[in-house]
């Protein structure tokens, strides 16, 4: 809506105006779920004679970056059109991380310790639950969790959770209680639709409502010690937008002015409906279509880092058996 709103007329970035911002967290020129619509915004280019357009944002925002390359083409437009890819969720394929997901899982810590303090304060049976963010992708409650160590349950989209039996997730928060006095459960915002089923529902953006998860497994978690004939006493922590909204680490810092840099170095050589990312630890230009093709992508369930995850938490493994056909 930036493009058209007059409630939100540009903002002209001037060296002192930017001086500060990457000590900030969020956006000083603001964002809004919804409103595309071509025309308006390629009338706004045409009037501001704009030659240069960076998108920054995940793999919706650069189809809508493409859309807008398209139109600038088929009109005849000399104008580049570069994407950042900027998302906590880290589910832009092809590249190594995008920027502010290292940030997110730095701040995920203190949500995690959180809980478990009010694990290990409260009694009886002490758990703590967190919410974190990760819609399709479990990349931030996975690392989250590795980075953190005091994890003993973590549930992600990618996984399907099964609540009871001998691969039940239940059956072994209550061991790990009984272990230790207390436990601490990571949960993706997106984990659980096996269970509690996909919403109809949509947002402004076209993305689906996802079911409540965290007070789900709060409540599954309380009954299944009522059964035993025990109390849980459970506390539940949603940091969702604290975790998005801090400024950006030393390390995404870096990496976002790299990432700066090469977009630009790409717009004044030409190139047009691109993106810019480090694969391998190199910065590489790509095609946003290649880009959003497989995007958002998903953590491998089978690869070393959720291995890693199922040995660091002692969680039941359920991911399903793969079918071998001769």
């Amino acid at each position: 809506k930036g493009f058209y709103d007059p409630e939100r007329p540009p903002v002209e970035l001037t060296p002192a105006i930017v001086e500060n911002i990457h000590h900030q967290g969020g956006t000083i020129l603001g964002s809004s779920r919804g409103g595309f619509d071509l025309e308006k915004i390629i009338d706004f280019i045409k009037k501001k004679n704009i030659k240069q357009l960076y998108v920054i944002g995940g793999d919706g925002t650069h189809r809508g970056a493409f859309i807008i390359h398209e139109g600038c083409m088929e009109r005849g437009m000399n104008v580049a059109v570069a994407g950042i890819p900027k998302t906590i969720d880290n589910d832009v394929d092809h590249i190594d991380r995008s920027f502010g997901f290292q940030s997110a899982v730095e701040a995920a810590q203190d949500a995690i310790r959180s809980a478990k303090t009010e694990a290990t304060c409260n009694l009886p049976n002490g758990i703590g639950i967190v919410k974190l963010m990760g819609r399709s992708a479990g990349f931030i409650a996975a690392y989250a969790t590795l980075g953190s160590g005091d994890v003993d349950l973590c549930l992600v989209p990618e996984v399907p959770i099964i609540l009871d039996g001998k691969l039940g997730c239940l059956p072994h928060l209550y061991k790990r209680v009984k272990e230790k006095g207390f436990a601490v459960v990571v949960v993706a915002e997106g984990a659980g639709e096996d269970i509690l089923g996909t919403s109809a529902e949509t947002d402004a953006s076209g993305n689906k409502k996802l079911p409540a998860i965290g007070e789900f497994m709060k409540k599954a978690t309380e009954e299944f010690f009522k059964k035993k004939g025990e109390t849980a006493t459970v506390k539940y922590i949603d940091p969702s937008y604290m975790v998005r909204s801090v400024p950006a680490n030393a390390a995404d810092s870096l990496y976002c002015m790299q990432l700066a840099q090469n977009a630009v170095h790409g717009a004044m050589f030409g190139f047009t409906g691109f993106s810019v990312g480090l694969c391998k630890d190199k910065m590489v230009y790509l095609p946003i279509p290649e880009l959003c093709a497989t995007s958002p992508r998903m953590m491998n369930n089978r690869g070393r880092t959720y291995e890693r995850l199922l040995a660091q938490t002692r969680q039941p493994n359920t991911v399903p058996h793969q079918l071998h056909t001769i």
